[in-house]
């Protein structure tokens, strides 16, 4: 592959356009946790007579309690969240009796009791696997084999080993399934048939689910964008399938692992312990892999974020034996030849290009010549280099994608609160009047939607003004996040209208609905 790429088809590229940033996990539920029921349905259409174009999530994979529950630490990068599938859908598909979804614990409104919820829903899920697994839909049979039978495979056969040794990652199971010897993982299909059996089933649901709420969405003009997480865990159904994409030693642990150097904000850097990559090997098999993970997001939304673009262009490798980022290396990542095939294989998917944090001017060329839209993130933009900052409003550009602020960073009142007595000042400057907590999030949104950037998407979160206590993830801590959740009283008509004034004011308004009426399933009683 030589030559420059074609530029993106440019979802943003000739019309104004906002969305909203909320994880399914923050979506109302009486299940303790968001998921893919009527909650979702609700908030689409509200996203929608609120007159956004878009609606962002993070990543849908499988959490794990050991990682923080972090979607952006998942032991597969293919496989569906359990967690996700609601249990009121499954009871008007007939898999479970309403009977099954009462009494409910006392789950909190504003928050997810990860331990309390997967308690709950474990029972719930074994029975309608088992149901659905007594009589499988011709469905069933077509997603085991179309859907990536490859992926599938591997992911329901390392749930079933982890789950056979106790837990324990797969660096620590016997030799000939921790080196995948062909009889031994047919063995192990065998064995553990009954918990392969019902992830695969799991799995099903899942998707079953999530396509309908796609298509839902679609219906109502409303957009999906997902999210592409660069890295892996060592610990995952990838690295113990395809131990040949990945730097490990000759025992099949990592030689090398991932993070950032150090820097303004850290002196130590970030060592976040993830394997990196063999990109020769990625190379040498034609980047199968990566074309399989690019392919199946394409399946799930309309828009990709790629993390961390700037690790492909050049990423930060740290010996697994050092105890902190310190004493690493730049590596050269694979570029344009990676993503000219991406794009070759998949012309008419829409990314965005997460490209924060080490931008060099190599990686500027590659979004450019991939004719990407990079990111801009409003709350960097109030800093002592406010009047050069490319964050601040008077030097966004209309090809990039506006963020008041990420899943990374504090609410507008949380920065707010927490800011220096420079940085509010700085912001009084800039807008030219004194400002106050529980106005901030107000006059934010409105520098983002009156910003040149033709496409805004600004947080749950932020558009309700809500301060501290609601910021989804605090970089650097490894627990206690991903938790924060939206109250069901919040999402009213008032705050629908609220969003569809805003988006009329500054020229947002997403095209009527080609779906007609939005058409919300009804909840099992519980």
């Amino acid at each position: 592959m030589n030559g420059s790429a074609a530029p993106s088809p440019g979802f943003l590229s000739k019309t104004r356009g906002c969305g909203v940033l909320c994880h399914i996990t923050s979506l109302p539920s009486p299940f303790g946790c968001g998921d893919l029921g009527p909650g979702a349905y609700r908030f689409a259409a509200l996203a929608a007579s609120g007159g956004q174009a878009f609606w962002q999530v993070l990543p849908l994979n499988p959490t794990e309690p050991g990682l923080g529950n972090s979607p952006y630490a998942s032991p597969s990068a293919f496989a569906g969240s359990p967690l996700l599938i609601s249990p009121e859908l499954l009871a008007a598909d007939g898999l479970l009796d309403s009977d099954d979804l009462c009494p409910l614990p006392p789950f909190p409104d504003d928050r997810v009791d990860y331990p309390s919820v997967i308690a709950h829903r474990a029972p719930l899920l074994d029975r309608a696997a088992a149901r659905l697994l007594a009589s499988p839909p011709p469905a069933y049979f077509a997603f085991a084999g179309d859907d990536g039978a490859a992926w599938l495979d591997d992911h329901c056969l390392f749930v079933a080993c982890r789950e056979h040794s106790g837990g324990r990652p797969w660096h620590e199971w016997p030799d000939d399934l921790r080196l995948r010897d062909p009889e031994a993982l047919c063995r192990a299909r065998e064995a553990f048939a009954v918990r392969y059996d019902r992830e695969r089933a799991l799995q099903f649901l899942f998707f079953d689910q999530w396509m309908r709420l796609r298509r839902h969405c679609a219906g109502l003009g409303v957009r999906l964008i997902g999210d592409l997480p660069i890295y892996v865990p060592y610990d995952s159904a990838d690295a113990w399938a395809h131990p040949d994409l990945f730097r490990l030693d000759e025992d099949r642990r990592p030689a090398f692992v991932a993070g950032v150097p150090p820097d303004y904000f850290s002196t130590e850097g970030q060592r976040w312990g993830n394997p990196v990559y063999r990109w020769d090997e990625h190379r040498r098999t034609g980047y199968a892999w990566w074309l399989a993970r690019f392919r199946h997001l394409a399946r799930l939304f309309d828009v990709v974020r790629v993390d961390h673009f700037c690790g492909f262009v050049e990423y930060w490798e740290i010996p697994a034996s050092e105890p902190s980022a310190r004493h690493g290396s730049w590596q050269p990542g694979p570029g344009l030849d990676l993503f000219a095939r991406v794009r070759d294989a998949l012309p008419g998917l829409a990314l965005v290009a997460e490209d924060l944090g080490h931008v060099t001017p190599a990686v500027e060329a590659l979004r450019d010549a991939l004719g990407l839209p990079g990111m801009r993130v409003l709350l960097f933009g109030f800093g002592p280099e406010m009047a050069s900052s490319p964050h601040a409003p008077h030097n966004h550009d209309r090809a990039s994608v506006l963020y008041l602020g990420t899943h990374d960073n504090p609410t507008a009142r949380g920065w707010f609160e927490e800011a220096s007595d420079e940085e509010r000042t700085r912001l009084a400057r800039y807008l030219g009047r004194p400002i106050e907590a529980d106005t901030v999030a107000d006059a934010l949104v409105r520098l983002c939607l009156q910003s040149v950037a033709r496409t805004a998407i600004i947080s749950l979160q932020d558009h309700l003004g809500l301060g501290p206590g609601a910021r989804m993830n605090l970089p650097g801590t490894p627990f206690g996040n991903w938790e924060w959740r939206c109250p069901p009283d919040l999402l009213s008509p008032g705050l629908a209208a609220h969003l569809a004034d805003l988006a009329s004011i500054y020229g947002r308004t997403a095209p009527p609905s080609p779906g007609g009426d939005p058409i919300v399933p009804e909840p099992t009683p519980t």
